[in-house]
């Protein structure tokens, strides 16, 4: 459904910082490399610890943080062969969870029925991803497609972010690009307009015209000069729950958001970039011009964003009835994704629960209960083409 793009106010309820997450997704816990054979590490998501582990074939494994003998975190313990052993009493796990081993026990005696949960868990794209919700479909949902990755002349940087904030303040901070006051100083964007917007059950896109200048816009080609002022499109979409952007095959960003609790949240984004340089010039360059990017460029603009993103929620820690005014439709459409998203799960996993499979009441207990009126009935259709 297309949007109307005009700015007017709005007035908007926090219930939004109070939504728990969609756990039928994959979430990217970390970068590939950082974990190698033989290690395991603890991953948080939405407040269910996991521990992730590579086996000796190199490959990966989720179980839920918690042995189920004393409740004693996994990851501190360690790995053997394809099975991850708890370092109090060393009860042996297999990939599935299954106790396969207790080292105390005489030979042939039964072993008892201990079971750790496991959960679904990939590798791509450098990422690590886990599927925290229900395992017999997270074969049914789909990574983001990053084509970038695969194709030659583009400039690959990896950044990781971490945020004292609830995941709704992050994701209204990436769809949000009138926000380019504040990067000013950094020669970032400005004179932003939001053409288009668009909203389907599972994402929101929208279309910004921006301007650019300076000495990063003619390093990534989009001006001649420095002094030169260029202006094009840039699309933004939060497909929930990650987002990615466009800006006319010159650069594109994939940002993986991880909710860890309500007022945390991690991400980890792929840029990538066409730099004007031959390819066996740009590979060569590769590494150092990563690390320029990274630490002279792109962690200053996060820096400023998680100021603000921080500051955000101190305030709504301190008052959450405050109400608060927005005149960005893009970002009244995210908050509505977000609580639908939710509430669609635990709608979904109450019936699951009624008919007797209990497999997600973990995760239901964890997550946040979210007001019936997040948005009041006006709010709702404030920004739709009929309501302007």
């Amino acid at each position: 459904m297309e949007l109307a793009t005009t700015l007017k106010s709005q007035a908007v309820r926090s219930g939004v910082r109070q939504a728990g997450i969609n756990p039928n997704h994959w979430y990217a816990v970390g970068w590939a490399k950082q974990i190698s054979v033989g290690q395991v590490i603890q991953v948080v998501i939405w407040q269910q610890a996991i521990a992730v582990y590579r086996d000796a074939n190199g490959t990966l494994h989720a179980l839920e943080d918690a042995c189920p003998h004393k409740g004693v975190e996994l990851h501190r313990g360690k790995v053997q062969g394809q099975h991850l052993v708890c370092r109090y009493h060393g009860w042996e796990f297999n990939a599935s969870g299954q106790c396969v081993s207790i080292p105390y026990l005489l030979e042939g005696q039964k072993l008892p029925c201990a079971q750790a949960r496991s959960y679904p868990i990939q590798e791509k794209y450098g990422l690590i991803w886990v599927f925290p919700g229900e395992a017999a479909i997270a074969a049914d949902h789909e990574l983001p497609v990053m084509k970038e990755y695969a194709e030659s002349g583009w400039l690959q940087v990896p950044i990781s972010g971490h945020f004292q904030a609830h995941f709704s303040i992050c994701n209204e901070n990436s769809m949000d690009v009138f926000h380019g006051f504040l990067h000013e100083n950094l020669q970032g964007w400005f004179n932003p307009r939001l053409l288009k917007l668009n909203e389907t059950d599972h994402a929101v896109q929208a279309e910004y015209q921006v301007s650019y200048k300076g000495r990063m816009a003619k390093f990534l080609g989009l001006s001649e000069r420095a002094d030169q002022v260029t202006t094009l499109p840039i699309t933004v979409e939060y497909r929930y729950p990650h987002y990615q952007s466009n800006l006319q095959g010159i650069s594109a960003l994939y940002l993986m958001r991880l909710p860890v609790s309500p007022v945390e949240s991690r991400s980890f984004a792929l840029f990538f970039f066409r730099i004007r340089l031959p390819q066996w010039l740009l590979k060569g360059l590769e590494p150092l011009l990563q690390v320029l990017l990274e630490r002279f460029v792109l962690m200053k603009f996060l820096s400023q964003d998680i100021e603000m993103m921080e500051s955000e929620q101190r305030q709504y820690s301190a008052s959450p009835q405050r109400r608060y005014v927005e005149i960005n439709p893009a970002i009244i459409a995210v908050q509505r994704l977000i609580v639908r998203q939710f509430e669609r799960f635990t709608q979904s996993s109450s019936q699951t629960n009624m008919n007797g499979h209990k497999e997600l009441d973990s995760v239901v207990s964890r997550s946040v209960a979210v007001p019936q009126h997040s948005f009041a009935p006006d709010e709702q259709r404030s920004d739709r083409p009929d309501s302007v």
